[in-house]
């Protein structure tokens, strides 16, 4: 199974390359797979280093929350195996 992360364009290169915002980290991002125009603020999906397409922010916003909540339980998980194993 390939996830696709919901970010934000920050910025548009000259070399077909977008810098985005994943999660509060910025990245370079290919637009070589991109079918569409983009522009800074614009959201789209990445996977592995390209951007994939261009999606609503609703969706994002809640693709992220979600995304922040499977974190969140894995690391509570984690936290607890740690506990167990003391």
């Amino acid at each position: 199974m390939c996830l696709a992360i919901p970010s934000k364009v920050v910025e548009i290169k000259d070399n077909n390359m977008a810098v985005v915002d994943t999660l509060g980290v910025s990245r370079e991002a290919s637009l070589d797979l991109l079918n569409e125009s983009i522009n800074i603020g614009d959201w789209v999906l990445l996977h592995i280093g390209y951007v994939m397409s261009k999606i609503d922010e609703e969706s994002a916003r809640e693709s992220l929350r979600l995304y922040e909540q499977i974190l969140q339980s894995m690391q509570e998980e984690e936290n607890e195996r740690i506990e167990a194993n003391k």
